[in-house]
C-alpha cells in the first residue's frame, strides 16, 4: 500500500518529513523518497531510493545534510518510485499518491489517443502509477480540476499529496475517502499525514481530519479547503483490523482500542453461541494479532499468554515479498517459540485474518510437535472472499489465493461462488461446513471468524461509511 506526510512550517521542516515518514514504515517496504522545496532558492530537491533490503531511516540518513527548506513531502510505496518531479503548464511541482489503479493500461492508452506523446516505462515495462495521476491532472487547467479529473477517471482509488513550485501543499483525500488524510498544527506550521500517531512526536497536535473527496491547501500559515468533502465514505475496515498502527486514530476511532473491542465482541458472541472452548491460555499471532487476543482473554477470563514472540529487527512483513516460498521462509523465521508455554497446553490463537492459510498449516504442525494439547485458531475478521481491488493491500494474483474461497471452490466447485454470502456466515449451514474443512486441512481443534456485524460494530461508526468489499464483494 504505502503512507505519506508532508510538512510546511515557518522554519526548516527537513527532520519533521524524515521523521513523520519513517512513521510509516509499516505500510510498505518497496521503496521511499522525499522532496523539499528551497524558497530561497526557488527549486526542488529530491532523493528516491529502494528500503526493500535497508530500512528508511538508515537509507535516507547520509541524504538529510543535503536538504533544505520550509515545505516537503515524502512516501513510503510499495508499488512504484515515487514522489516524481514534474513540470507542465501548472508549473513544476512534486507528487505522491497512494491507492490501487485497476484501469491504469486503458488510461495510458486514452492519454495517447488524445495527444499524449510519452511516458517514462519503468525496467517492467509499465508506467508509474504517480506519473499516469500527474498526466490526468495536467489535462486541466488547474490542480483542483485535474485531481478531481483524475479520481473520477480512476477505477480503484487515489489519495495524494502535490507539492507547489511556491512551496504550498495540496491534500486530497480519495472521493470515498478509502484511506484517511489529516492535519497536525505547531506553533510554527502544519503538518499532513495518513498516520495520526506519526505527527504527535513532532510537536504537532491534532488539527482536521479531511472528508472524503476533499482537497485542501496548505502552507505555513493555514490550511483551507479548495473543494469541499463529498457525502459518501466507504473508508477500509482493514485500517482498524490490521494496517493501522495502534496508536492511530481513523475517523475518531483508535486502532489499538478497537482491536481490543473486536476481540472481546468475538468472545462474547462465541460464548451466546455454544460456549468458548476449555483453555490454558489465549495469544495473539504477532504482532497484530496481540490486541484482539487481548480483548478475547479479558472477555473470556482466560490468562493472556505469548508462546511465541516475534523476531522484528530484520524481517519484512510476511505478506510483502511476491514470492509465496520467501513468504512463509520469513513467517516461519520470525516467531520464536517459548516451550514452556505450549507443552501440554491448550491453546486458542486469535489471527488479524486468515488471507491465504499457507503458514498456518506450518504453524499449527510445529506446535504439535512443541506438545500442545489442543490448538483452536479464530481470525478477527470474517473470511476473505474477494482480493481488494481499491488498495491493494495483498498480492494475490487471484481470488483462488485466498484460503476461503479455495475451500468454497473444492467443497462445490464453480456453483460455491453463487453462495458466498452463505459461506462467509458461520452460522449457516455451509459456513459451518466450510470451517469443518478448513479445521480438517489444518489441524485445528476448532475454528472461529469475527462476524461482520461484529466487525462493524468494533469499528463502531456507521456501518454504511465503512468498506467490506473483501469480504461481501459489494461496493
Amino acid at each position: 500500500m504505502g503512507g505519506f506526510f508532508g510538512a510546511a512550517a515557518h522554519q526548516d521542516v527537513v527532520l519533521d518529513v524524515f521523521f513523520g515518514v519513517d512513521y510509516h514504515s509499516h505500510l510498505g517496504t518497496k521503496c521511499a523518497g522525499m522532496i523539499f522545496h528551497d524558497a530561497e532558492e526557488g527549486c526542488f530537491q529530491r532523493e528516491i531510493h529502494s528500503i526493500e533490503n535497508t530500512p528508511f531511516r538508515t537509507r535516507f540518513e547520509d541524504d538529510l545534510q543535503g536538504f533544505h527548506g520550509c515545505s516537503g513531502i515524502g512516501c513510503i510505496s510499495d508499488t512504484d518510485p515515487q514522489p516524481l518531479l514534474v513540470r507542465s503548464h501548472l508549473g513544476t511541482f512534486g507528487i505522491t499518491t497512494v491507492g490501487a489503479i485497476n484501469n491504469a493500461e486503458e488510461l495510458v492508452e486514452e492519454n495517447f489517443a488524445s495527444g499524449g506523446r510519452q511516458f517514462m516505462a519503468m525496467s517492467s515495462g509499465k508506467v508509474n502509477t504517480t506519473e499516469l495521476v500527474a498526466a490526468l491532472i495536467n489535462q486541466k487547467d488547474d490542480f483542483v480540476s485535474g485531481i478531481k479529473h483524475a479520481q473520477e477517471s480512476i477505477d480503484g482509488s487515489l489519495t495524494l499529496l502535490i507539492i507547489t513550485q511556491d512551496g504550498q501543499i495540496i491534500a486530497a483525500r480519495d472521493k470515498v475517502g478509502r484511506l484517511p488524510v489529516l492535519i497536525g498544527k505547531s506553533d510554527d506550521g502544519f503538518c499532513i499525514s495518513f498516520e495520526s500517531f506519526a505527527y504527535h512526536k513532532l510537536g504537532f497536535r491534532d488539527e482536521y481530519e479531511l472528508g472524503p473527496g476533499e482537497i485542501v491547501l496548505v502552507n505555513p500559515d493555514e490550511y483551507r479547503t479548495i473543494s469541499p468533502a463529498g457525502d459518501k465514505m466507504k473508508i477500509c475496515a482493514f485500517l482498524w483490523v490490521y494496517y493501522g498502527y495502534p496508536n492511530s486514530n481513523y475517523e475518531g476511532v483508535n486502532v489499538e482500542v478497537m482491536r481490543y473491542r473486536n476481540g472481546a465482541i468475538m468472545a462474547r458472541d462465541e460464548a451466546g453461541d455454544g460456549g468458548v472452548p476449555e483453555l490454558d491460555y489465549v495469544a495473539g499471532v504477532p504482532d497484530s494479532g496481540v490486541p484482539h487476543a487481548i480483548g478475547y482473554s479479558t472477555e473470556c477470563k482466560t490468562p493472556f499468554a505469548r508462546p511465541f514472540i516475534k523476531y522484528t529487527p530484520t524481517w519484512a512483513r510476511s505478506f510483502m515479498p511476491s514470492n509465496q516460498e520467501v513468504r512463509n521462509r520469513i513467517a516461519k523465521m520470525k516467531q520464536i517459540h517459548i516451550p514452556e508455554l505450549i507443552s501440554d497446553k491448550k491453546l486458542l490463537f486469535v489471527d488479524d485474518s486468515i488471507v491465504r492459510g499457507t503458514q498456518l498449516h506450518e504453524t499449527v504442525d510445529f506446535l504439535y510437535k512443541c506438545g500442545a494439547e489442543e490448538v483452536h485458531m479464530r481470525s478477527a475478521c470474517p473470511p476473505i472472499m474477494f482480493s481488494c481491488k481499491y488498495l491493494s493491500f495483498s498480492s494475490s494474483n487471484s481470488d483462488m489465493e485466498l484460503l476461503a474461497r479455495r475451500m468454497v471452490h473444492q467443497l462445490e466447485g464453480e456453483e460455491g461462488a453463487q453462495h458466498l454470502d452463505e459461506y462467509a456466515d458461520g452460522s449457516t449451514e455451509r459456513g459451518q461446513c466450510m470451517l469443518r474443512s478448513i479445521c480438517e486441512q489444518m489441524g485445528f481443534d476448532s475454528l472461529g471468524y469475527q462476524s461482520l456485524d461484529g466487525m462493524l460494530e468494533a469499528i463502531g461508526i456507521d456501518p454504511e461509511k465503512v468498506c467490506t468489499y473483501c469480504w461481501t464483494g459489494k461496493e
